[in-house]
């Protein structure tokens, strides 16, 4: 019976390792727990640690699969549709890229939406069903929103030619289990790292992430669009040719 350290041996370590650091820090960016966690503490303040620790189990189990249904599923949903990965690259790269400028040049409003998003309808987590509330709207959209299903779709598809397949998604599910981890940790203990940091070292973080993203999502817009040269220069030429 294969271990993981076995299967990790087998599919190569160093692949795997490549795609998780070209995974885990987009992911890092577009999710962005600090921030999150400045929402987070506010909207379960007053609640028992043991509520706290509970619910942000939920949402980092249920981020880890909304995660890994669009790694690992994300391209044959698009197939269904007809839609290409290089328009899916260059749809979802102008949309983090968006996404991005908006955290960097207005990361209040930013936080504004995530507040709104948190607080549904007046209410907050301290409502008596915590369960109710792990998905919609905590796991969805406030920590795993449109933004992070697309990059998590979009790095699917930037598997670089020749790295073998699976240690390529081996690399990306490791990514998305480290991004749940983390929003599991951030969140347990977001009243501690918000005071820790303070509202001024929180919103530093997270521009430096919103900076990040913004490199990432005009990357992803770039192999989109040259995947669209590439293939009218194929038709080009196959007319010539013909």
């Amino acid at each position: 019976m294969l271990t993981a350290h076995g299967v990790i041996q087998q599919v190569g370590f160093r692949y795997v390792a490549t795609a998780w650091l070209l995974a885990y820090p987009a992911l890092f960016s577009i999710v962005n727990p600090l921030g999150a966690a400045l929402i987070f503490a506010q909207v379960t303040m007053g609640r028992l640690r043991s509520e706290i620790t509970q619910l942000s189990r939920l949402v980092a189990v249920q981020s880890f699969v909304v995660l890994i249904v669009s790694i690992w599923f994300g391209e044959s949903i698009l197939g269904f549709f007809g839609i290409s990965i290089d328009a899916l690259r260059v749809a979802g790269g102008l949309v983090v890229a968006t996404r991005a400028w908006t955290m960097l040049a207005a990361p209040e409003e930013n936080e504004a939406r995530k507040e709104r998003q948190a607080f549904q309808g007046g209410r907050t987590v301290a409502a008596p069903d915590l369960r109710g509330l792990a998905f919609f709207p905590l796991t969805m959209p406030f920590t795993v929103g449109p933004g992070s299903i697309s990059v998590a779709i979009a790095l699917s598809s930037e598997r670089p030619a020749g790295e073998p397949m699976v240690g390529y998604f081996c690399g990306l599910t490791l990514a998305a289990l480290s991004m749940a981890l983390t929003i599991w940790v951030v969140y347990v203990y977001a009243d501690r790292i918000v005071n820790a940091l303070g509202e001024m070292g929180a919103r530093i973080v997270s521009r430096l992430a919103a900076l990040i993203l913004l490199c990432i999502g005009v990357q992803i817009t770039f192999s989109g669009v040259e995947g669209f040269v590439l293939l009218l220069a194929r038709k080009v030429g196959f007319s010539i040719t013909g």
